[in-house]
């Protein structure tokens, strides 16, 4: 039964590779039925279980509350999309968020709800940290668009080069990722070379010493909440 309800919870969860907008497209009615049966064995699972259960006991259990919850919000949902779909009216599968809650709520999944749990009780304890990154980026973005935004300058492809705030947080935030590094600040550079001390600047506050502190207070606080449960001998909710 384990090894059944982690397939299917598998399959479940791959299905968004297929399904359009998808990188390996198949039919909707392929995806449609392949998602029909793997609701149909949780459902089977959870009718199981609530046999071997005293019946208190199961609907006091909010894991059993929120399978059958996603389980219907599933069906709804692909009954909508499926009508509209007949009529060609663009849609989106916005039930496809509640597909994570089979893997962490059902009986099986101890260990993940475990991890799970210990993600959420660290998440409000790094907003502080989060909310000063953010900060310095909106900054960084506010000094940018200052330093840029009059200067006429143009990307590669001809486009206005950092006159928009918003994209240029978005363009900054990448940054951090170094993913468009040197791209980014090129307009600017050719424009004088002293421009990429600011970009400089950016990287070493915000990539070298925010996303390390960031990841260090997420490392020790997910630690000190798992080392709590475990010694408290949490295998259950």
């Amino acid at each position: 039964m384990r090894a059944a309800t982690y397939f299917f919870i598998f399959v479940n969860l791959a299905l968004a590779v297929f399904e359009e907008p998808a990188v390996y497209p198949l039919p909707f009615l392929v995806t449609s039925l392949v998602e029909v049966v793997c609701l149909l064995v949780f459902f089977a699972r959870l009718a199981h279980f609530a046999k071997v259960t005293h019946r208190s006991v199961f609907w006091k259990d909010t894991k059993n509350i929120c399978i059958m919850v996603a389980i219907l919000l599933s069906l709804t949902d692909l009954a909508i999309y499926g009508i509209l779909r007949i009529y060609n009216v663009r849609s989106i599968r916005w039930s496809r968020i509640v597909r994570p809650i089979f893997l962490i709520n059902f009986a099986e999944s101890r260990q993940i709800r475990r991890a799970f749990r210990s993600i959420r009780n660290t998440l409000p304890e790094i907003t502080y940290v989060f909310l000063l990154f953010m900060f310095s980026l909106l900054m960084f973005s506010l000094m940018a668009l200052k330093l840029f935004g009059e200067r006429n300058l143009q990307t590669a492809e001809g486009l206005p080069y950092f006159r928009n705030y918003l994209e240029i947080v978005f363009d900054l935030y990448v940054l951090v990722t170094t993913a468009n590094s040197p791209d980014v600040m090129m307009p600017a550079f050719d424009f004088s070379s002293w421009y990429a001390l600011f970009f400089i600047a950016f990287v070493i506050v915000n990539t070298y010493i925010f996303m390390s502190l960031f990841l260090a207070v997420v490392y020790n606080n997910y630690k000190k909440h798992l080392k709590v449960r475990v010694g408290a001998g949490g295998l259950c909710w």
